[in-house]
């Protein structure tokens, strides 16, 4: 998912970014001996005009050997199936798993969403996968491109300087991240979705504010802080276990030689249990650049 509805937030009025307006996103990087890991939060949707590039990036890019991103199998035809396989329940509509109040809700948001259908398209869907279409059909509505993002861009650049790129996760991983979830905690991420979508355009402008300026108090504030707070297995599961996860194939890097570059979610580099957080708790420190 990236990433998954939590990463999704992040760009959600992305498109109101300025063309040309100079985006500088946080960049870590971790040294030991021989071996260097350069950590950088991105977003998974841009416009196609987005300047997001600095001089410290292209340097860490160009002494990088390998890019390790959150999937590389995400390709439309493989997602489809996937959805399919894990995302429908024709049995159980929606509606009749939520309240009265829930279900306003959420027609609200297919609305504000500009969904086709409304909310009748969404009953089939299981709630981890209504969540997810009502976080991504606004931005396709605004014309991001998915092809635009970040770890795509990062992933085309690197394939043709015929360097290595790995996912941190495969697809199947990341559906079942969320197909998984017992069923009161994927109603707990439908909730935070409905929620998200009622947040108003100046809290939104200032996370995209945060990411372009890499502040991750601020991105950790805006981003995780509310997920902790009023969905706490949920943040636990799609965040923390994550994070954990991959500090630990980082300390697995650090033991061979070579120079490695790392770009996942800015939600997963910022706050308390980031992915350095993790890797602190083994001595390991991430020096900001």
């Amino acid at each position: 998912m990236r990433n998954f509805r939590r990463s999704i937030a992040l760009l959600t009025l992305l498109f109101l970014l300025c063309g040309n307006a100079l985006a500088h996103p946080a960049l870590w990087q971790i040294k030991s001996g021989d071996s260097t890991v350069y950590l950088f939060g991105t977003v998974h949707l841009l416009p196609n005009d987005a300047n997001w590039r600095f001089p410290a990036l292209n340097k860490a890019l160009d002494q990088s050997g390998t890019l390790y991103i959150e999937l590389t199998d995400d390709d439309q035809s493989s997602m489809t199936s996937l959805i399919m396989q894990y995302g429908l329940d024709t049995e159980h509509p929606l509606s009749t798993q939520l309240s009265e109040s829930d279900n306003a809700a959420l027609s609200k948001a297919a609305e504000l969403a500009g969904l086709p259908g409304g909310a009748t398209t969404l009953q089939p869907m299981k709630p981890w996968l209504a969540a997810l279409t009502l976080s991504v059909a606004p931005l396709m509505k605004a014309g991001l491109d998915p092809a635009e993002g970040v770890d795509k861009q990062l992933k085309a650049q690197m394939t043709e300087a015929g360097k290595s790129v790995y996912g941190l996760e495969t697809a199947e991983q990341q559906i079942h991240f969320l197909a998984d979830l017992p069923m009161p905690l994927q109603l707990g991420f439908l909730r935070d979705t409905l929620r998200d979508v009622q947040k108003s355009k100046d809290e939104l402008l200032s996370l995209i504010d945060a990411w372009k300026q890499g502040d991750v108090a601020a991105i950790a504030k805006l981003e995780n802080d509310e997920l902790k707070t009023k969905e706490p297995e949920l943040y636990q599961e799609l965040i923390v276990q994550r994070n954990t996860a991959w500090a630990a194939k980082i300390k697995d890097m650090l033991k061979r030689p070579g120079t490695v570059f790392i770009a996942v979610g800015a939600a997963h580099l910022a706050g308390p249990d980031s992915v350095q957080a993790q890797l602190a708790k083994s001595g390991i420190t991430a020096q900001q650049d």
